[in-house]
């Protein structure tokens, strides 16, 4: 008779769940992930994956209509929305397949169905999937999130016949839609305009408040915000959606009601953790505004059981996701770990692309700490000149005058996201001035340009 009892079981396979699962079993833990729909989660199927592969089809596109000014000339190109959907299939294939394959060399069980927790039993937490009942010592719970949608009159409806999409949905046009409002203005739906806008839609963002990109510096956010209208994009700022209609949105700001016609619409106004039907409530899990409650050990409030990713609220993020998970694990497994959250790198896929970690000016002040910035043109990096035709963008860079650490990094300009995980761990082990000076960085990069930031102060 085949043993049922696992020393963790996880539920949900997205970043935390398949990357928790897989450090559990490598570590010898007798381990199960539970995955409802498919392997790698929202993230690899539905988000960062799929639509870094269309985004880099689209940039591609761009530069080479663009080509003159690299010496390139082209005539008859066209973009073909069929194959780049083709070849995210590919690329999304493939990985799901790696997740597969790690987790089953580090001797992972895969349970595929929806996962329910039917309460506590002699050996731990029972956990029932397709009529199935496994026992877990401890629990790892990973079901990530959804895509918010609000009360807005329509919504259903709209979705419903597909008039309206998620970014989900987004993701799997077969046609670009000849004109398409984005309601929200994050990073989700600045990528998305981006792309239909740079691949021949007519793109318009309706977002509630008076800035784009959420919580970015906000010279930093403005900045994007003119390089996206340079490239074909419309914003309707302080504006909210009120009513969407069988032709497009009724919007509504200070002064006057307003409509937007549109082929398609895009919602984009966040997500929300996925936490129904679970079974939290048989074992008590305590969980707040829709989301389940952890503390810096990833804990809930019922012993051996955790939660990672964005089922906790705590930063949607993937890579936050991985180590929580990690966290976790290492708590499991009686490591003593906590979660940081001050030095989490963001990025948002636009192109130019935007990169920021840390304390921006406006939180720094909030808080009270005394700060220098170090404000320059990414142009001071050779290598940046050398490829990118854009006007001028920007790199800021924090520091506290009293300790002289490097307290925020914020970047926009291509490459951004490959080189903010240095800046990243610069805060994480809380630098100072003088070590960032004595680093070599490599000659010609764009990663230069904090080098050239941190001799400013």
């Amino acid at each position: 008779m085949t043993d049922t009892t696992y020393d963790l079981i996880v539920i949900g396979a997205g970043p935390a769940g398949y990357w928790g699962a897989a450090r559990a079993g490598s570590a010898g833990l007798k381990t199960l992930v539970v995955e409802k729909k498919t392997l790698g989660g929202v993230c690899l199927n539905e988000g960062c994956i799929p639509s870094k592969t269309i985004l880099n089809s689209a940039k591609i596109y761009d530069k080479t209509r663009k080509g003159e000014k690299y010496g390139i000339k082209a005539t008859g190109i066209t973009y073909d929305q069929k194959q780049v959907l083709k070849r995210k299939k590919k690329v999304v294939k493939m990985l799901v397949a790696g997740v597969r394959s790690k987790l089953k060399s580090s001797g992972v069980e895969i349970a595929e169905g929806t996962a329910h927790i039917a309460g506590r039993n002699g050996s731990g937490y029972s956990v029932e999937v397709n009529d199935k009942e496994f026992t877990g010592k401890n629990l790892l719970i990973a079901t990530g999130s959804k895509p918010l949608i609000p009360p807005i009159p329509g919504i259903r409806e709209s979705l419903k016949n597909e008039f309206a999409v998620t970014s989900s949905g987004a993701l799997d046009l077969a046609k670009i839609p000849e004109s398409l409002v984005v309601i929200g203005g994050g990073y989700i739906g600045l990528e998305m305009g981006s792309y239909f806008s740079t691949v021949g839609s007519s793109v318009t963002v309706v977002e509630m408040l008076d800035h784009i990109a959420g919580e970015t510096d906000r010279e930093i956010s403005g900045l994007l915000l003119e390089r996206c209208k340079e490239n074909g994009m419309d914003f309707r700022l302080n504006s909210k959606v009120i009513k969407i209609d069988e032709g497009g949105v009724v919007c509504k700001n200070d002064t006057r009601e307003f409509s937007l016609r549109a082929e398609t619409i895009l919602l984009s106004m966040g997500r929300a953790p996925t936490i129904e039907n679970l079974g939290l409530e048989t074992i008590g899990v305590e969980t707040r505004q829709g989301h389940i409650e952890v503390d810096r050990e990833g804990r809930t409030n019922q012993p051996g059981v955790y939660a990672a990713g964005d089922v906790n609220g705590r930063s949607m993020l993937a890579h936050t996701a991985y180590r929580e998970a990690d966290v976790c694990v290492n708590n499991i497994m009686g490591k003593k770990d906590i979660m940081r959250y001050g030095a989490i790198p963001s990025v948002i896929y636009t192109d130019p692309e935007v990169a920021v970690v840390g304390e921006t000016e406006a939180g720094a002040e909030e808080k009270g700490v005394e700060f220098e910035t170090a404000r320059l043109p990414m142009n001071y990096s050779g290598r940046y000149v050398a490829e990118n035709e854009e006007k001028e963008n920007i790199a800021k860079i924090l520091v506290d005058k009293k300790h002289r650490k490097l307290i925020g990094v914020h970047l926009i300009g291509n490459y951004s996201s490959e080189i903010i995980y240095g800046a990243a761990m610069m805060i994480e082990n809380e630098m100072r001035v003088k070590d960032v000076r004595e680093i070599v960085f490599p000659h010609p990069t764009v990663s230069e340009i904090i080098r050239e930031g941190v001799f400013q102060l």
